[in-house]
């Protein structure tokens, strides 16, 4: 038996680009003589849909997916990932369901049946999960069908269910086990995966066709890396990360084994890749093309700058060099270096005066106030307010270059800084920004090494450094990893030889400024823990505050 795996990028809710990209691959798959196809979860409605689910008509429309796809299917079986509709009055209204379909109609639904809920994560709003399990019968062998999560709980130590759908299926003796699955990227998550997927297969002792999705949905990225694991444990072969991808494959071969194709990415490799990702099918989905951003000669910027670059081509990306009687003169040096080395459009836009209209105004209410953070925000909400104004103009998405552990402390002005159609550093801690700067460098000088080396500075005030308000980043980003991505207390951070004090000041500050991130662009996740809608957090609360 010939199976294709088809690891393709999705769009949410574009029923059809989606149905014509499967068409082509199904097209493919039959002339290179394949027996079956099988294409990701909920590939007809792209992932995820959120509340889409509840239009009818969006559901219609997903149906007629299914039933194109069965006018394709003669000669070919396609198993592809849907809703289907509960006939049942009790339970939600629909079912996450891989379908098998052959010979011109569907012979094979099979329903998820662990949904999960944490994280980023939120099916049991929409679905019912699966309360019966079947292998589908094609050609003379036994398919086990299972959607993403069905098969995360093997091979883990703190299960979170308490069934096993395989162990279900098992009693019916199936040949091989096709994972149709959404699966988002975090740095972690290539390993993470190869290790579940093995984890199945030695428990089973059957191969695995194991089939993700690739591209991004706003924040959500997807790396692809789909896997066919054979029944010795080997990993037969990984598509490639970030990259549609149709590959063939005798199961007769896959079940001899002996092959190890497994590719090997750093994770700052990995962060790199999915950040272009996610820049692109953002601008793509959204039919926008051309990006703004200010650039300062800082290391946050910079990094943006030359990611927006490689995704959207140097012709689609301006910046703005806004140079205050704070910034250093070799702030716009840096900046108009790299902007050139870049091949991107750059404009200077002095905010001096600017200000001091703005201290004008203001200075009778002033009189007596000593220059605090007020005026530090107001040339953060000048450059913001200058940003935006191209951005209107000329049909530009700004973008947010803030880090993660600037976001984690509130080291942002909103309406200033905090700007933008998307984050690109939300999820990258300083730290990380670094390794990125030094892995962009890593062929040839791209970023100024003066913009990597010098202290980091948001160069509001005479002499500033980001050091007079934060701990150093080495120090500040190993207890925000701890509190943000391991959820770990302040007791449990202090008892890893860390300062009482500095953390009980630094945990407070991030809880104290969680309304500026409910006020900020989508945040590219990266990371197992980003900010976003993975972390749901009280704007009042009292915990550490």
């Amino acid at each position: 038996m010939k199976i294709t795996i088809a690891q393709l990028d999705y769009h949410i809710g574009n029923f059809e680009g989606n149905l014509s990209k499967m068409l082509k691959a199904v097209e493919e798959a039959t002339a290179a003589g394949s027996d079956l196809i099988c294409f990701s979860e909920l590939a007809t409605t792209g992932y995820p849909p959120r509340d889409f689910l509840e239009f009818n008509d969006f559901i219609r429309l997903s149906n007629e997916c299914i039933d194109t796809l069965c006018s394709v299917s003669d000669n070919i079986g396609i198993i592809v990932g849907a809703p289907s509709i509960n006939p049942d009055l009790k339970g939600k209204n629909l079912f996450n369901s891989a379908y098998l379909i052959y010979k011109g109609k569907v012979q094979h639904v099979q329903h998820k049946t662990l949904l999960p809920t944490y994280d980023i994560f939120d099916e049991y709003r929409y679905f019912e999960p699966a309360k019966s399990w079947a292998v589908a019968d094609f050609k003379g062998k036994k398919i086990a069908l299972t959607v993403c999560e069905d098969i995360w709980d093997v091979g883990v130590d703190d299960p979170l269910y308490t069934i096993i759908p395989l162990d279900e299926m098992m009693g019916q003796k199936p040949d091989f086990i096709v994972n149709v699955s959404a699966s988002p990227f975090n740095y972690r998550q290539a390993e993470t995966r190869i290790h579940i997927v093995r984890a199945n297969v030695e428990r089973y002792g059957i191969p695995m066709f194991y089939i993700n999705h690739v591209g991004a949905q706003t924040e959500l990225i997807f790396d692809g890396g789909s896997l066919v694991v054979s029944p010795d444990g080997n990993v037969y072969d990984e598509l490639p990360y970030f990259e549609e991808c149709i590959r063939h494959f005798q199961l007769e071969d896959v079940m001899k084994g002996g092959r190890h194709q497994v590719m090997s990415k750093s994770k700052i490799q990995l962060i790199h890749d999915a950040l272009i990702t996610g820049l692109k099918d953002y601008f793509r989905k959204l039919g926008f093309s051309r990006a703004i951003l200010g650039l300062s000669g800082g290391i946050d910027s910079a990094v943006t700058a030359v990611l927006a670059a490689r995704a959207l081509g140097p012709e689609n990306v301006r910046v703005l060099l806004m140079p205050s009687q704070f910034s250093s003169s070799h702030s716009v040096d840096d900046a108009v270096t790299l902007a050139e080395k870049l091949g991107i459009r750059y404009d200077i836009i002095p905010i001096r005066e600017v200000y001091d209209v703005f201290m004008d105004k203001l200075s009778p209410f002033f009189e007596g106030k000593p220059m605090d953070v007020t005026e530090e925000n107001i040339q953060a909400r000048i450059r913001g307010i200058l940003n935006m104004a191209i951005s209107n103009k000329f049909g530009h998405i700004l973008l947010n270059t803030t880090n993660k552990s600037e976001m984690a402390v509130g080291y942002g002005t909103l309406y200033g800084d905090l700007c933008g159609g998307l984050s690109v550093l939300g999820d990258v801690y300083k730290t990380e920004v670094y390794e990125l700067a030094h892995y962009i460098n890593k062929d040839a000088e791209v970023i100024p090494m003066n913009s990597i080396t010098k202290p980091p500075s948001a160069e509001l005030r005479p002499d500033q450094k980001d050091s007079d308000s934060l701990p150093e980043y080495d120090v500040l980003d190993p207890i925000l990893y701890q509190y943000v991505e391991l959820r770990k207390g302040p007791q449990e951070i202090i008892d890893m030889g860390n300062d009482p004090a500095l953390v009980r000041r630094i945990l407070r500050l991030v809880n104290i400024n969680e309304f500026k991130r409910y006020q900020t662009a989508p945040v590219l996740r990266v990371s197992p823990k980003a900010f976003g809608m993975g972390r749901r957090m009280p704007i009042v609360g009292k915990y550490l505050n």
